[in-house]
């Protein structure tokens, strides 16, 4: 019987968010810290000379993919899921496979990743934590 009271007591979730998952969007300065980073992505992007390829596959504005970003990041990092909200399953592998993503690839967007996140989450360990988790994301991305 305590089940089923659990069933009917239960609370219709509301939030835009799952409390059940990581707090590290909190922990890193929600929405602030997000949008930052990914701005940050963007300019490390169109500064470096080694990241030239990746920035060519990107269609302008930049801005748009710098929203995106966004979006994707604040719900993978346990925060809002805006980019579920407004573009459904992120299904990020199959949204890739036009491009070729090749190690070479991989690095480029890593190399901007972590410059990113050193400049915008002022904790070592959870800059670490976040550039480990994204690391596995990111190889995972590779369609060559």
């Amino acid at each position: 019987m305590n089940w089923f009271k659990h069933l009917v007591g239960k609370k219709e979730v509301t939030e835009e968010r799952d409390p059940q998952q990581s707090n590290a969007y909190d922990r890193i300065g929600g929405e602030t810290t997000i949008r930052a980073i990914a701005q940050q992505f963007y300019l490390q992007m169109q500064s470096k000379q080694e990241t030239k390829e990746l920035l060519d596959i990107h269609r302008a504005p930049i801005s748009e993919s710098e929203q995106k970003l966004f979006e994707f990041l604040s719900g993978w990092l346990g925060g809002p899921q805006l980019y579920q909200q407004k573009h459904g399953h992120p299904a990020l592998k199959a949204r890739h496979m036009p491009f070729k993503v090749d190690e070479a690839m991989r690095d480029q967007w890593l190399i901007c990743m972590k410059a990113a996140i050193e400049l915008e989450v002022s904790e070592t360990q959870h800059q670490q934590a976040i550039y480990s988790a994204i690391s596995t994301l990111a190889d995972h991305m590779r369609n060559q």
